[in-house]
């Protein structure tokens, strides 16, 4: 258990009978009045916000996770097949655990499976992601105008904007919390 003043984001809490990931923490001592702490969460297993108000001297249960370094391997259409880099098992797991992150899913990309009481509950993925280039609008020749992009849709099916230079076939390096164009890989 730690207190209410303890938390921190991305910390993941047991709240309510579900777990949940603290996605931002305000410490509030208003005048005359008792502190709290305001804290924005997200629900592991829904995917959905939530606010909630805790005392200053309310403890919250901490999580304990487990996690493992996986590498991905393919989909069928239905699961997304992972395999343990330590003792080669393999795992498969559902677009609704993995939700946003199945668009940055390549083959031999390596992720990191949390699990609690043994069972998947989330994936972190790597900060960046390098991804070729499937379909893009020819680029112009000179186009060196910095504010302007172009939409490019990657091997997974997302599409990211992108500078005009950039052409099908090239290797691009993708922020995964942004979703957004980095550099050329």
């Amino acid at each position: 258990m730690v207190p209410a003043t303890k938390l921190r984001p991305g910390m993941v809490v047991k709240f309510n009978n579900d777990l949940f990931s603290v996605f931002s923490v305000n410490h509030r001592t208003p005048g005359n009045l008792r502190g709290f702490v305001q804290a924005k969460m997200r629900n592991l297993q829904s995917g959905s916000m939530i606010e909630h108000r805790f005392s200053s001297e309310d403890k919250v249960e901490r999580a304990i996770l487990d996690e493992v370094e996986m590498e991905y391997l393919y989909d069928d259409g239905e699961y997304f097949y992972f395999m343990n880099t330590t003792n080669y098992e393999q795992l498969h797991l559902t677009k609704d655990i993995l939700g946003d992150a199945v668009e940055y899913l390549i083959p031999e990309l390596r992720v990191h499976v949390e699990f609690y009481n043994g069972k998947a509950i989330s994936v972190e993925l790597p900060a960046t992601v390098d991804m070729t280039v499937m379909e893009t609008e020819p680029g112009l020749k000179g186009s060196t105008v910095s504010n302007v992009t172009k939409p490019a849709k990657m091997e997974t099916g997302l599409v990211v904007q992108v500078p005009p230079f950039i052409l099908e076939g090239e290797k691009i390096r993708i922020n995964t919390a942004e979703g957004t164009y980095q550099e050329r890989a």
